[in-house]
């Protein structure tokens, strides 16, 4: 019953969002000059935008030349001798850092796509249901405010308060508690980057979802509160299928980005953890790189991990299509 009340009011919704595609649909159909001269202030304002982008991630794929190449940079592009793939051969023979930075990659990756992703979602549909709007945007601003703050002063406050001489062991030796590691010990550095990912940006994160829930229908609530739905069913068939699009959206934007897991974060506490415990596939990048001198073998890396992950979102995409979702892009 509350399905089937829920799904008319919503297809009332959905006639009056089609009336609104046809109108779309018709000013795409109007001639190129006319909407040029109906656009231009608002292209000419987009302009600088769009050159930034061109300039700074565009133009600079060109130097993935270099993966092809035994880079010198005292040589340049044009002159560092080419040596088609033998930089990739790190990748097919198994190099053992190679090995332990994908592999660590992929724990950590694995740990936010499961653990962390889900948890902005939650902590906005709690958000949303509370009844004082002061109390809730005093609460929304108090969550997202750890965004604010760069890794270095996040790692800083790691290290202080649960650091071998931080303010929690300094506490627990002033009680005869002993002390206990956390920062420093390899084994746990998994646990601390995700604590500090939820701390920083889940309140962030948070956000999306919270104006997603703003534009949901409230009739939808309350033809499923007539048909006796409580707050958890009213969440089932009503919030979750109309934050659903949004949440496919970030969730393959998150796995187009999933071999990129933090590398301002992860690089402060290396010295702290280890490499060994630490690597990922930026820093072995920049730890091969630019303080190694292998640029080509870097730039392989780079270059795989880039591809790999634009073939993510496409997979990802066409798995939201085939569930009915727009994803990304439509069809």
């Amino acid at each position: 019953m509350v399905t089937s009340t829920v799904a008319a009011t919503r297809e009332d919704a959905d006639q009056q969002n089609g009336s609104g595609g046809r109108r779309a649909a018709g000013a795409r159909s109007l001639p190129l000059r006319t909407r040029w001269r109906r656009d231009r202030l608002l292209l000419l304002i987009g302009l600088p935008g769009v050159l930034a982008i061109l300039v700074f991630h565009y133009v600079p794929l060109l130097g993935n030349v270099i993966a092809f190449q035994q880079y010198q940079p005292f040589l340049g592009i044009r002159d560092s001798p080419f040596v088609g793939f033998d930089n990739f051969a790190v990748l097919v023979n198994g190099d053992a850092d190679f090995v332990n930075a994908l592999t660590n990659t992929l724990i950590i990756t694995t740990i936010q796509v499961v653990f962390v992703f889900p948890l902005p979602i939650a902590l906005a549909l709690l958000l949303n249901s509370m009844i004082s709007e002061r109390l809730k945007r005093l609460v929304q601003s108090i969550l997202y405010m750890p965004h604010f703050l760069s890794w270095v002063i996040i790692v800083a406050l790691f290290q202080q308060m649960f650091g071998s001489v931080g303010m929690l062991n300094t506490w627990l030796r002033s009680a005869d508690l002993g002390s206990v590691d956390i920062v420093g010990v390899p084994e746990l550095f998994k646990l601390v980057v995700t604590a500090q990912v939820i701390w920083k940006d889940t309140g962030w994160s948070m956000i999306l979802f919270l104006a997603a829930l703003s534009r949901v229908d409230v009739n939808l609530y309350e033809a499923a509160a007539i048909d006796g739905a409580g707050r958890a069913r009213r969440a089932w068939h009503v919030t979750l299928p109309a934050i659903r699009p949004v949440i496919v959206l970030l969730l393959i934007l998150k796995l187009g980005d999933s071999l990129s897991v933090g590398f301002e974060q992860i690089i402060l506490q290396q010295q702290a953890f280890g490499t060994s415990a630490t690597e990922v596939l930026d820093t072995y990048v920049y730890n091969n790189g630019i303080v190694g001198g292998n640029w080509g073998v870097a730039a392989a890396v780079g270059l795989v991990k880039g591809v790999v992950s634009v073939a993510l979102v496409l997979v990802a995409n066409k798995v939201a299509h085939l569930f009915g979702e727009r994803g990304v892009y439509s069809r």
